[in-house]
């Protein structure tokens, strides 16, 4: 799988990283079309990146927030992940609100795909067939290999042409909504954070696996355009160059 990836020693050395290099992407953004475009996801790795992006001088009056994914709860429920966002990177850094263009995981699944939907081709103005074109797509890992919602096996990995879909998905046994293929392959720039011990196998096998998203959805996310920050911990089973050079010389 192509993409470049950077081992950190520990978690907070990746977000800092990676809050760093998105910042510069954000930016850079701003200057030249005037606003940026922002798509994040949830979990608990995010929490450190987001931290992170918050104490960053971005001119966050500009940026406009989208959610990678969303889980069916409301606004204030301890899993939603705008409430990860709001809690540690929009509140902090002071996000207006109408630039905040949240999934409306409160409603039932089906209604709030569509709801997102139109939000995002309103924003944009796209035609009919248009995806949209987030300057930055934030991604995570799970441990199973999925990103966003889409997980191993799931259907909706083959669709590259819709923005965004209710998924269930088996193994949490839970509702989602989230953007479809389409869409994250559209953006300008992805950035991956993962962490710990338990992404390793995962990330080796996005990487050293041929590819299949079927079986490993993160592959998806493949291309220059996707940089990964891994701590040492994620990076475990991933071989770097001098790794290489020197496994062969034995």
């Amino acid at each position: 799988m192509s993409g470049r990836w950077q081992r950190y020693s520990e978690p907070e050395s990746a977000a800092e990283a990676c809050a760093r290099y998105t910042a510069g992407l954000l930016d850079e953004a701003v200057s030249r079309q005037g606003r940026a475009t922002f798509a994040i996801s949830g979990g608990s790795t995010p929490k450190l990146l987001f931290e992170r992006l918050a104490s960053r001088e971005v001119r966050w009056d500009r940026v406009h927030f989208f959610w990678v994914d969303e889980r069916p709860v409301p606004p204030d429920d301890p899993q939603s992940n705008y409430r990860l966002a709001r809690e540690h990177l929009l509140l902090p850094a002071r996000v207006p609100p109408q630039n905040v263009h949240r999934i409306e995981g409160e409603r039932p699944p089906e209604e709030a795909a569509q709801r997102y939907v139109e939000e995002i081709r309103d924003f944009f103005r796209l035609g009919s067939a248009e995806l949209p074109r987030f300057d930055v797509v934030q991604c995570g890992l799970g441990v199973d290999g999925h990103t966003a919602s889409l997980f191993p096996g799931s259907p909706l990995l083959e669709d590259r042409d819709r923005i965004a879909a209710a998924v269930y998905a088996e193994t949490p046994r839970q509702w989602r909504v989230t953007l479809l293929p389409g869409a994250l392959l559209a953006a300008g720039h992805t950035v991956f954070l993962v962490t710990g011990e338990d992404k390793a196998r995962a990330v080796r096998n996005t990487f050293n696996e041929p590819y299949n998203p079927r079986r490993y959805p993160a592959q998806i996310a493949s291309g220059d355009d996707v940089v990964w920050f891994l701590d040492q911990a994620a990076a475990g089973l991933l071989e770097t160059p001098t790794d290489r050079d020197a496994r062969q010389e034995r």
